[in-house]
């Protein structure tokens, strides 16, 4: 057979199977972003005006569509709705957990249940059930837009994205036929780089750190919050609200991991201002309680975070049935949380206040956000980007049958595994092909917005 005749049939059974790749042409689309962003936001503008306002200055002063990207996962999941779909899914892999809002700032160094300093994800305030595949396009596209900021080329940041996926899909093979995922951790021990150094910040950082930034004691050697501009005290009918709702998020603890009753005295609260991008807007709370004795040198810092419905919910609404969290937010962030992590903290829990739904977990004093600008070489990308394809393939790896078979009955390692075997380059192609294309799309939208906020337009 002539070679292009073999060409053309390669072609035409990738195209009977499905593998191609779901690429459309980026376009402005100025009017359109604008009501997206202004529909999405207005619901918070009652009650945290300055904090949108606030959003809304990260998003257009920062010369990145990085950080708009970040702030704006509604936008790609209303796109996810529409654009094609991977030739990479089946019914099996089509509804698996989600982090929902994959980006690289969504990963960091911690401190487990069980001390060991580890780097994970940290956010899962958009987790919901998806193809997998949404969480690594939406992971790619933050890749391409932070390798661009930091200066490397298109080809590079294209290399750096095929690392990943083959991290990813090396570490799901892995997986496959075991339970090494139940105890698979990235520590100092297996990384390197600016990934082996963030885990090294996390085990330097302490209790008495945490509490010295925020906090300070009275004369009576009682501890509470010290005020800031970012830490602002509440009124007295709303810490009524928050001390009211403390008994049900205790309740949501599961008995096994619940702390005696004094463990959780609340000793003062704040309203916490000015953290994160996407979130800013909702509201979020500092709470102070007692901890395991009545010294102050082991106080506890909670925080409890408004949550809303997730964003991957507007591609495909009513996937996660409401019944598995009860339709409160608050229950399906904690829940995804115990599904994507291992040895999870046990202060993870959700309460209602005023009728809004909360999630609750503890202020950890071990946590260090990654900082992506501090991938200055395509090497330093590389090599972090191949730890993060490793934490999504665990997270995907845990959350599935391992963690409650009758949210998703089937081994996601398994079963990702097979779908793409055989055809790796093909599904890395399909990827990057899409990043490259979203990417040019966030830029788009980047520049309307910022065109919109200086011109004054209403955005919320």
């Amino acid at each position: 057979m002539p070679k292009h005749i073999s060409a053309i049939a390669v072609f035409v059974l990738i195209l009977i199977l499905g593998f191609a790749s779901p690429v459309e042409a980026a376009t402005p689309r100025s009017t359109w972003v604008v009501n997206e962003i202004y529909q999405y936001n207005h619901p918070f503008a009652s009650q945290l005006p300055q904090e949108v306002a606030t959003k809304m200055q990260k998003m257009a002063d920062i010369a990145s569509p990085f950080i708009f990207y970040r702030g704006t996962a509604h936008i790609f999941y209303r796109d996810m709705q529409t654009l094609a779909s991977s030739g990479f899914v089946n019914s099996s892999t089509s509804a698996i957990w989600l982090e929902g809002d994959m980006h690289l700032q969504n990963l960091g160094g911690m401190r487990d249940s069980n001390d060991n300093n580890i780097f994970d994800t940290t956010d899962f305030d958009e987790s919901y059930l998806g193809p997998y595949v949404w969480d690594l396009r939406r992971m790619a596209v933050s890749i391409l837009l932070a390798a661009k900021e930091n200066g490397l080329n298109s080809t590079d940041a294209e290399d750096v994205v095929r690392n990943f996926l083959d991290a990813y899909l090396n570490k799901m093979n892995d997986f496959k036929g075991s339970n090494d995922e139940l105890s698979y951790r990235l520590e100092s021990s297996n990384t390197n780089g600016v990934v082996k150094d963030l885990i090294q910040k996390a085990s330097d950082k302490s209790r008495s750190k945490l509490l010295k930034k925020y906090t300070l004691l009275k004369n009576s050697n009682n501890r509470v919050f010290q005020t800031a501009s970012k830490l602002q005290p509440v009124s007295n009918s709303t810490y009524s609200e928050i001390a009211g709702a403390m008994s049900s998020y205790i309740a949501s603890i599961p008995s096994s991991k619940r702390y005696n009753k004094s463990y959780y005295t609340l000793k003062d609260i704040r309203l916490k201002l000015g953290s994160g991008i996407g979130s800013l807007g909702k509201y979020r709370y500092y709470l102070l309680i007692e901890g395991p004795s009545s010294a102050t040198d082991d106080d506890r810092i909670l925080e409890i975070k408004q949550e809303g419905s997730s964003a991957v919910a507007i591609a495909v609404p009513g996937l996660l049935p409401s019944s598995v969290y009860g339709n409160q937010e608050g229950a399906r962030v904690t829940i995804a949380t115990k599904a994507m992590l291992s040895n999870t903290d046990p202060l993870v829990g959700y309460t209602t206040v005023s009728s809004i739904p909360f999630m609750v977990h503890e202020k950890s004093p071990y946590q260090v956000d990654f900082d992506y600008k501090l991938l200055t070489t395509k090497s330093k990308f590389m090599d972090a980007m191949g730890y993060a394809g490793k934490v999504v393939a665990k997270n995907h790896a845990i959350s599935d049958q391992d963690y409650d078979a009758a949210i998703i009955p089937v081994s996601v390692d398994k079963e990702v595994t097979d779908i793409v075997n055989g055809n790796t380059a093909v599904f890395k192609d399909e990827i990057v092909n899409f990043a490259v294309d979203y990417a040019t799309q966030v830029e788009y939208d980047y520049r309307s917005f910022v065109d919109a906020y200086n011109q004054g337009v209403k955005l919320y």
